[in-house]
């Protein structure tokens, strides 16, 4: 029901967000995003204070039904109430900070790849690493996975994501067999696979998702679509203030290379000799971990910059620090995806 006689306020987990031709409401308790007209968004920001009446007086007796339909949109959606006192209210406190000197990490297996499992694991367990993704781009025994994942244990590791070659030397049934019992394995994709599908175990397992297409190298990554928006506290804040993918990150390819992103030119040592913690502590290292889709190119203007992950890897300009991700098919100006892309028919259900 429209109240015209009190302020609405949005929840404080409800954040909007501006964009160049629509904006967004984020919230960040249920993880849904909401698409909104900027015209809402400058009610619900900088007009939030001024009650229905006020609001019809300044844009005029024409806009009422508009108004009531974004006041119903809101309440709706529980994305907000009428409020008495909107000093009472605070808004949220989007600061970010971790006590982990490195809170997430990647490391890549290939053909001719020599990883010290145990001492790359313990030197990220040192430095407070608690999410790690396995990349193998060549088929792995699962007998040898299953040592690599067991000296897991232990540690501060509590998101594991393996990405793992198909391989006929093991079943379906035989890869669950070796995943589930290691709790730490939040996620499987098997790619080169002959079929798409998914295997899930009992709550609390990983899930097992099988995909046809193949990933032989780090040059698969850099990917934007809207499957890896991440409408979540933590996500959000840390992106208002640091990059969303290369912040507190520290990656070890195929070689041994430390870099901040196994796509990324920059090396900093071979794990071979250099230990992580002097990468980490090298000049040049932290630097990427700054640049926010505040500074990016495109991304500045766009309405999903705070859920979505950024890619430094790979730009439109190679050589420009603040580039747009070339592998991005989204135009803010003209709100639409590429619409020869996944993403256009993975976001249509979001309006």
């Amino acid at each position: 029901m429209l109240d015209r006689t009190k302020p609405f306020r949005l929840f404080a987990g409800c954040v909007p967000v501006r964009g160049a031709r629509r904006s967004s409401i984020c919230d960040l308790q249920r993880g849904k995003l909401h698409l909104i007209p900027n015209g809402l968004y400058e009610i619900v920001t900088e007009h939030r204070d001024r009650t229905v009446p006020e609001l019809e007086a300044m844009y005029g007796p024409e806009c009422s039904e508009t108004l009531q339909e974004y006041f119903t949109f809101l309440l709706g959606n529980d994305l907000g109430f009428w409020c008495d006192d909107p000093e009472a209210f605070p808004d949220l406190d989007l600061s970010w900070d971790r006590p982990e000197r490195v809170t997430n990490a990647i490391i890549d297996c290939g053909a001719g790849s020599a990883h010290d499992w145990e001492s790359l694991f313990g030197q990220l367990d040192e430095l407070g690493c608690k999410a790690l993704q396995l990349r193998f781009f060549v088929p792995i025994a699962l007998a040898e996975l299953d040592a690599v994942l067991g000296l897991l244990h232990g540690t501060r590791a509590r998101s594991v994501e393996l990405l793992l070659p198909w391989s006929g030397e093991w079943t379906r049934e035989e890869l669950r067999a070796t995943v589930f019992p290691h709790q730490r394995v939040s996620g499987v994709v098997v790619h080169s696979a002959p079929m798409d599908g998914v295997d899930e175990g009992r709550p609390g397992d990983a899930v097992i998702r099988y995909r046809d297409e193949v990933m032989d190298s780090h040059a698969h990554c850099g990917q934007v679509h809207p499957a890896y928006f991440a409408v979540t506290l933590g996500a959000f804040t840390e992106a208002t203030g640091f990059n969303s993918c290369l912040n507190r990150k520290l990656s070890v390819d195929e070689r041994g290379e430390i870099r901040n992103c196994p796509s990324m030119p920059r090396t900093f040592g071979n794990a071979a000799g250099t230990p992580l913690a002097a990468a980490l502590a090298a000049p040049g290292f932290r630097d990427p971990w700054s640049v926010t889709k505040d500074q990016v190119e495109t991304c500045r203007d766009c309405e999903f910059r705070y859920v979505c992950t950024d890619c430094r890897a790979f730009t439109r300009e190679s050589a420009e620090r603040h580039a747009k991700p070339s592998r991005c098919t989204y135009d803010p100006y003209a709100a639409k995806w590429d619409a020869s892309s996944s993403a256009a028919a993975a976001l249509a259900a979001t309006g």
